[in-house]
């Protein structure tokens, strides 16, 4: 039991991890991160991989750690409201999919697909109260665009993506929630690469942006 405790919790730190590496693939643009969605991802496959518990505080966390560490997502109100959206995704994907495990990729898809419309509702709700305590209003047009309109292609790619990498380990002889070990170290060792690559990536790509900012401030 401790041994599998102590698994999960390195799996969520990677999640984690990839919840802040991943955005930087958007360069730091607004629009093209709300179009992707790239902080979902990482946080509907921890609530699937390790559990409710674990996708819950991955989700929460994950926004609000990477506004305060790159200032994006800004706090109020995207990083808060994201906060309770993805906290929403991680929690009721790893309800469901507890229960459907056995149903195997459609087990995965009705987890995915209750997930996605429960954190949208939440953020809904999330954006019309943090709004309101500013005296601004959330509309349904602003609701419909953030929700759906503007994130078709970041919906379409965890619709895609997602069941995926949760069938490649059982195809390859393991079940990733039933413990087979094959099948977990080939997810663990899928993020692990993709994380280092991602951070190897993002740090080559920022170097100049960060020197420019250097010499301008030097400059002024």
């Amino acid at each position: 039991m401790k041994n599998q405790n102590t698994k999960k919790l390195a799996y969520a730190a990677l999640f984690l991890a990839l919840c802040l590496v991943l955005p930087m693939l958007t360069g730091q643009i607004p629009q093209i991160g709300s179009m992707l969605l790239p902080m979902h991802i990482p946080v509907l496959l921890c609530g699937l991989v390790c559990g409710w518990q674990y996708g819950a505080v991955v989700g929460f966390v994950a926004p609000l750690l990477r506004s305060v560490l790159f200032g994006m997502p800004p706090m109020y109100p995207v990083a808060i409201a994201m906060a309770f959206e993805l906290l929403t995704y991680g929690l009721v994907i790893g309800l469901v999919y507890r229960r459907l495990a056995q149903r195997g990729v459609a087990g995965v898809y009705a987890a995915l697909v209750t997930a996605m419309v429960a954190g949208r509702l939440v953020w809904g709700v999330a954006e019309v109260v943090l709004l309101g305590l500013g005296g601004k209003a959330f509309t349904a047009h602003a609701f419909l665009a953030g929700a759906l309109l503007n994130a078709v292609p970041g919906i379409i790619m965890q619709l895609v993506l997602i069941p995926a990498v949760m069938a490649a380990p059982q195809k390859a002889g393991a079940v990733i929630r039933g413990g087979g070990r094959g099948g977990k170290r080939s997810l663990f060792a899928l993020c692990s690469c993709t994380t280092v690559h991602f951070l190897q990536y993002s740090n080559k790509n920022r170097r100049p942006y960060l020197r420019k900012r250097k010499q301008k401030s030097l400059q002024g």
